[in-house]
C-alpha cells in the first residue's frame, strides 16, 4: 500500500519538478550556482530513498517538499493583494499553509485595510475544501438569495454580494478559475468602498496562477 501511495505522489513531481532534478545538467548547474534550493534538495533525497527501498522516508520527504512548494506559492499569491485605496491604511499581507491531511493543503493569504472606524479584509484561498459549495451557490441564484445575497458580475467574475445598509457591513465572495476563492469583508463601510476593494484584486493574474 505504501508503494502505491508513493507512486501516486510521484506523478506530480515527475511532471512538475522531478524531471529537471533528475537531469544531470540541471543538478550540476544548481550545484555550481550554490542556490541551496530546499525543494530540489528534498526531492533529490526522496529519490535516493525511493531507489533504496525506503518508501516511508521518501513519502515523508515528498510531503515536506510539497509543503515547501505551497509556501512558495502562497508568497506569490500575497503579491496579488491590492494596495490600500486613497485615504486608507493597510497591514502586512499574511499567508497560511494548511496541512494536506485535514484541510487538503489549502493556501490562504489575507490583508486588512482600515480607515477610521471602517475596515475591510481581503482573503484569497486556494484548494479550499469548501470551494465546491461556494461554486454551487454562484451557479444557482436561488442558493445565493437564500443567504441574503445576490449575484453580480465584477470585472468579468460572478460574485455573491451581501450588504446591509443599516449596519454598513457586507461581504463579497468570488470563485476564480474554479480554483481560488476570494472573500472581501467590510465592516462600517460604504457599499462603494466594499466593491472598490473587490475590483482592486488582480483576478486576471490570479486566474493565470
Amino acid at each position: 500500500m505504501a508503494r502505491c501511495y508513493l507512486q501516486s505522489i510521484f506523478v506530480f513531481f515527475l511532471v512538475v519538478v522531478l524531471w529537471p532534478v533528475s537531469c544531470p545538467a540541471a543538478v550540476e548547474v544548481a550545484a555550481r550556482a550554490g542556490t541551496g534550493d530546499d525543494v530540489l534538495m528534498t526531492i533529490q533525497e526522496a529519490v535516493k530513498q525511493y531507489r533504496a527501498g525506503d518508501y516511508a522516508g521518501a513519502v515523508s520527504n515528498l510531503d515536506y517538499a510539497s509543503q515547501l512548494i505551497r509556501q512558495k506559492k502562497s508568497e506569490k499569491m500575497k503579491e496579488l493583494l491590492p494596495p490600500p485605496l486613497v485615504g486608507w491604511q493597510a497591514g502586512e499581507a499574511t499567508a497560511q499553509v494548511m496541512g494536506t491531511a485535514v484541510f487538503g493543503g489549502a493556501l490562504t493569504v489575507s490583508r486588512e485595510y482600515k480607515k477610521g472606524s471602517s475596515s475591510v479584509s481581503i482573503e484569497i484561498v486556494s484548494d479550499s475544501p469548501v470551494l465546491q459549495q461556494v461554486m454551487m451557490m454562484i451557479r444557482n441564484p436561488m442558493f445565493a438569495g437564500a443567504g441574503g445575497g445576490h449575484l453580480e458580475t465584477i470585472k468579468g467574475q460572478r460574485a455573491i454580494v451581501k450588504y446591509d445598509p443599516k449596519s454598513r457591513n457586507g461581504d463579497v465572495n468570488i470563485v476564480v478559475a474554479g480554483r481560488f476563492m476570494v472573500t472581501v469583508k467590510g465592516r462600517q463601510v460604504s457599499r462603494d468602498d466594499l466593491l472598490a476593494y473587490t475590483r482592486a484584486v488582480d483576478f486576471r493574474s490570479l486566474a493565470g496562477g
